[in-house]
């Protein structure tokens, strides 16, 4: 089990637990309430208006059953029609409250469902403005689990706060000054008492079982993590022959969700048998009453079952109450950990008013570029490369040296610490990141593709693309008559990240996507290095046919794959040690020289 230093300081603090409920359940209001949406707001109104009707008519209809019963009680022939009719209408009164509550939830349903799809939209989007940072350290099971059950967590709290608690406390105090009016004081306090004790053992139980709540849904979100990463890498657990390892990591998971789920289910035990104790007492004690006033002539058989029937009609809201309180805490607990989630800042934000970029030429510049993902261990220390536009130019460097990490710049995934990255003489941290994203096509060392068909993930790389064009792109990446070649053509499924097809036709589909996106800069982030030598000398030819006309910046570890670059760029710990052409750099048999001779030697050996 995990430790409880992860849990939320709220659940060690019962006043802060309340803060924050209070804070979820203002978030939620404009959902509830939303502006421009009159629409919205009048079904509201008339959802309110029918449950009052239907609450009105469920507090007068023991009436009509008491007048039936007395009715029926006496001996007067004529009257037994008018227990009849009496006895009719309470019937029709327990169908209308029925189908006032129906109606209430027909024309309620429109608003819980719309607050779910804004709510898990906003949710969705936010998700994708944070930032690199952020969804490397985020395990992506727990996350999909604390939207799954925040989101469905709103449609909870809307219907059941309007259509539960409030109504509960109308009809309780309906019920209440009907006893006292009707028969005297002590009808009213045996019901109070016994009121205010189910609610207050309730309250009590289920603060302490919303902890278990809690804890149980960690351990369902650890044992959901651990089966989604392990399936993820299903081929490394096949190639360890793991299986039996992470069956058992996943059931030791399971375990650990087994004890906190039988914790909560023994609570509930003990919290419905709580519940029906006080209640039972209550009940008792009123009928004990009543039934000593039919004794004494002082009420009637009708009063006695009108009694009973308010009695038994405020259990049924009572015994609810125990859920729905349980369920609205624990919807709050979800909930504040999904809004917790949507304030996470984002780490790269556009600034107020920033233009979009204009790439005439697509003149990259780094100028002294600083940067660190940990304060206390910089990766790049002032780094300055120029590529001119329509020029290729390539970074090596040993592993670590910060190569990719540049490409990550380039692209925004992070804000440099010191010095600027410019395009076409325009800080990329001054213009909006869509359209930075957009002048910029990436071709990663592992192309990862979404589980459909080619033909979706060729597409992705430009929205509303045609088929033409796709083919096109395929062709240009040579892969089009390999596509061609299987029975479904461009709608082959691909696959889960696109498990279906080997690593040079990912990165050909890769390509085709970047080519199809037409970017004027390219960035090969290490494009080829996963491959083998044949697969990556016919993968380097679809990439220099990519880069024609365009901007290319290459990371590679292979430098037999950037020889002809028109200038290479030698890192080593974060700083720039050498840069030329490739015969400029051999001859000055530095770095450069010493990293081509050992690629040399290790390939002649091979």
């Amino acid at each position: 089990m995990r430790s409880r230093k992860s849990l939320p300081v709220s659940e060690a603090d019962p006043s802060k637990t309340d803060v924050q409920g209070w804070r979820t359940i203002r978030r939620v209001a404009p959902y509830l309430w939303p502006e421009g949406r009159t629409d919205i707001k009048w079904r509201v109104v008339v959802a309110m208006i029918l449950l009052l009707l239907a609450k009105l008519i469920t507090v007068a209809t023991p009436m009509l059953y008491k007048d039936a019963v007395d009715a029926l009680a006496k001996d007067a022939s004529p009257l037994m029609l008018g227990a009849v009719g009496l006895t009719v209408a309470y019937g029709m009164a327990r169908l209308m409250s029925n189908g006032f509550q129906q109606l209430r939830d027909a024309v309620f349903a429109l608003v819980g469902q719309r607050a779910l799809r804004v709510l898990a939209l906003e949710t969705f989007s936010h998700i994708h403005r944070l930032s690199m940072r952020y969804h490397i350290t985020r395990k992506t099971g727990g996350l999909s689990r604390i939207i799954e059950r925040g989101v469905k967590g709103v449609d909870f709290l809307l219907r059941f706060m309007l259509f539960s608690i409030g109504p509960l406390i109308l009809e309780l105090a309906l019920v209440g000054a009907i006893l006292f009016w009707m028969f005297d004081v002590w009808y009213l306090v045996v019901v109070a008492v016994t009121i205010a004790a189910y609610v207050k053992f309730t309250f009590a139980v289920t603060e302490w079982r919303v902890k278990l709540r809690r804890q149980m849904n960690e351990q369902d979100t650890d044992a959901n993590q651990k089966a989604i990463d392990s399936l993820l890498n299903f081929e490394t657990v096949k190639y360890f022959g793991a299986e039996a390892r992470e069956a058992a990591r996943y059931d030791h998971a399971m375990e650990g969700y087994q004890k906190a789920a039988l914790s909560t289910a023994y609570s509930l035990s003990f919290l419905n048998f709580g519940q029906s104790f006080l209640i039972t007492g209550g009940l008792i004690a009123v009928m004990v009453m009543a039934a000593m006033g039919v004794q004494d002539g002082a009420l009637t058989v009708g009063d006695f079952v009108m009694v009973n029937a308010y009695m038994i009609q405020i259990t049924v809201p009572l015994n609810f109450l125990g859920t729905v309180y349980r369920e609205i805490r624990q919807s709050l607990v979800d909930m504040s950990e999904m809004f917790h989630l949507l304030e996470q800042p984002a780490e790269v934000n556009d600034k107020p008013g920033a233009p979009e970029i204009s790439v005439s030429g697509g003149h990259v510049n780094l100028s002294d570029v600083q940067f660190g993902y940990d304060a206390e261990r910089p990766i790049l220390k002032g780094v300055s490369i120029d590529v001119p536009a329509g020029k290729r130019v390539a970074i090596v460097g040993s592993s670590g040296s910060g190569k990719s990490t540049i490409g990550r710049l380039l692209f925004r995934f992070y804000d440099v610490q010191g010095g600027a990255v410019k395009i076409d003489g325009q800080d990329v941290r001054d213009v909006t990141q869509d359209s930075l994203h957009s002048m910029i096509g990436v071709v990663p060392q592992d192309t990862v593709l979404f589980n459909d068909t080619i033909r979706y993930n060729i597409a992705y790389g430009r929205d509303n693309a045609s088929d033409a064009e796709v083919i096109e792109a395929a062709k240009a990446a040579q892969i089009h008559d390999f596509i061609q070649s299987l029975p479904q053509g461009y709608d082959t499924q691909v696959g889960e990240r696109g498990l279906k097809l080997s690593g040079g036709e990912k990165q050909r589909v890769g390509i085709a996507r970047t080519l199809l996106k037409n970017p004027p800069i390219l960035l090969l982030d290490e494009a080829t290095s996963a491959l083998d030598t044949d697969t990556e000398r016919e993968i380097q030819g679809a990439l220099a046919r990519a880069g024609q006309g365009r901007t290319v910046i290459t990371i590679a570890h292979r430098l037999s794959t950037i020889a002809d670059a028109d200038r290479i760029v030698v890192l080593e710990q974060g700083v720039v040690v050498e840069e030329g052409t490739h015969s400029e750099l051999l001859s000055k048999k530095g770095r450069y020289y010493s990293l081509w001779t050992r690629q040399q030697t290790e390939e002649e050996a091979a």
